[in-house]
C-alpha cells in the first residue's frame, strides 16, 4: 500500500503542473485547472484498482481531465448563449422604451387632459352660461351680437362668460399658474 502511495505522490508531483497548463489553456482559469487535476488525479486513484496493468495513466489521467475541460466549456457556452439572449432581449427592450421616450410628447398628454376637463366643465355649466361661452370662444361673436340673439343684455353676456371662465380657471388650477389660466381658457375653448 505504501508502496502504490509513494508511486502515487512521485506521479502526482511529475504531472501535477503539466496537466494544470493543460487544462488552463483550455478553461483559463487557473484555479479551475488546478480543480480539475487534483479531482481527475483523485477519481485514477479511487479507480486504480479496476485499471488493467497495461494502462497508460498519464493518458487515463489526461483523457479525464480533457472530459472535465469539455464538459466545462460546454456549461460556459451555455451560459454564454443564455446571456447573449438575455442581452439581446434587454437591448431590444431598452430600445424600445427609448423609442417610445423619444416619441412621447408632454405637451399632447397635457393638452388632451386639459381637453378633457374643458370639456367636462363645460358640460357641468348651465345651459345658458355654456352656450354664451361657446358663442363667445368659438363662434367669435361679439358679446353685442350674442346680447342680440339671446334677447339678453350684454351685462347679462359678460356675466356669463366670466362664470364660465372662473369655473374653467378652479379646473384647471393644478396644470398652469393661475396668471396663465386666463390665456390658456381663451386658447382651449377656441379649439373647442
Amino acid at each position: 500500500m505504501s508502496i502504490d502511495l509513494n508511486a502515487f505522490n512521485k506521479f502526482f508531483i511529475d504531472y501535477q503542473q503539466r496537466f494544470v497548463h493543460f487544462a488552463c489553456t483550455y478553461v483559463h482559469d487557473e484555479a479551475v485547472a488546478e480543480d480539475f487535476v487534483v479531482e481527475s488525479m483523485m477519481y485514477y486513484w479511487e479507480n486504480k484498482d479496476r485499471l488493467s496493468a497495461d494502462t497508460n495513466i498519464p493518458a487515463y489521467v489526461l483523457t479525464t481531465i480533457k472530459h472535465k475541460c469539455i464538459d466545462y466549456l460546454r456549461h460556459q457556452q451555455v451560459y454564454q448563449d443564455a446571456s447573449d439572449e438575455i442581452a439581446r432581449i434587454y437591448a431590444w427592450e431598452l430600445s424600445g422604451r427609448i423609442m417610445t421616450l423619444e416619441d412621447f410628447e408632454p405637451y399632447e398628454v397635457f393638452t388632451k387632459e386639459i381637453q378633457e376637463i374643458v370639456d367636462r366643465t363645460l358640460d357641468a355649466l348651465p345651459e345658458q352660461t355654456r352656450k354664451i361661452f361657446v358663442m363667445s370662444r368659438n363662434e367669435n361673436k361679439s358679446h353685442k351680437e350674442i346680447a342680440e340673439l339671446l334677447d339678453i343684455t350684454t351685462k347679462g353676456v359678460e356675466f356669463h362668460i366670466s362664470k364660465a371662465t372662473r369655473t374653467l380657471r378652479l379646473a384647471l388650477k393644478d396644470y398652469l399658474p393661475v396668471s396663465l389660466l386666463f390665456s390658456i381658457c381663451n386658447l382651449l375653448a377656441e379649439l373647442i
